[in-house]
């Protein structure tokens, strides 16, 4: 399918597009910090860049959305 927009009005959508603090990653970071979980964000050193680590349980949280991955329902 070809893109119905010109290069440079394509490059301008594309780079309003958020890769960090996104609504749902706020509220996820929200109900964290309110229950007493303390963490990291978009740790580089990390494979995949997780959007939240939390380091004493040794887990990472990635936030993805529906519009990019194609979830059932969006």
């Amino acid at each position: 399918m070809a893109d119905v927009h010109s290069k440079e009005t394509r490059s301008y959508n594309m780079s309003r597009i958020r890769s960090k603090d996104t609504k749902p990653e706020l509220l996820v970071r929200r109900f964290l910090h309110k229950n007493g979980f303390r963490y990291r964000l978009h740790v580089k050193d990390l494979a995949g860049k997780p959007d939240i680590v939390l380091p004493k349980y040794k887990t990472v949280i990635f936030i993805h959305g529906c519009f990019w991955h194609g979830h059932e329902g969006m």
